[in-house]
């Protein structure tokens, strides 16, 4: 932190110690799917619109490092229910040409990958589609590509 003020030796001590400092780091790992994070059920089923005091969080994700990114699948807790849902979009910037959301987005699924909702409200990357086999249904109720 550079000081621009002119100061005597005596005051400094006493400003640097009055205010407090944080330092901390922003990681790729930080802004993607971890556990405990908070997110936004984009499809129109019952149990991901009906309001409730506490927002949906994964709970776990299911890859190797425990960071999930578009495509992957997590665990969600939800109503005090544990349900399964597929990342359509997250706030940390990915590869190139790829798109970047303000919120991180899911979508529940079914135990065998069938969408819980008949549409998703959001926009989704196109670059799902190479994921066709998996989940050729939730890319059929999608409205919106991005």
């Amino acid at each position: 932190m550079k000081i621009t003020m002119a100061f005597s030796s005596m005051a400094l001590p006493k400003i640097l110690s009055t205010t407090h400092y944080r330092f901390f780091s922003v990681s790729t790992v930080v802004a993607a799917l971890q556990k405990l994070t908070r997110v936004r059920v984009v499809d129109n089923s019952s149990l991901g619109n009906t309001p409730y005091h506490r927002s949906p969080r994964v709970i776990h994700v299911y890859t190797k490092n425990g960071v999930g990114k578009v495509g992957d699948t997590v665990l969600l807790a939800i109503k005090g229910q544990k349900k399964k849902a597929l990342i359509v979009g997250h706030k940390m910037p990915g590869p190139r040409m790829s798109p970047r959301f303000d919120s991180n987005n899911v979508v529940l699924i079914e135990e065998n990958g069938n969408p819980i909702g008949t549409r998703i409200k959001a926009p989704i990357p196109t670059h799902l589609r190479k994921l066709e086999g998996d989940y050729s249904k939730l890319l059929a109720i999608a409205q919106r590509f991005v």
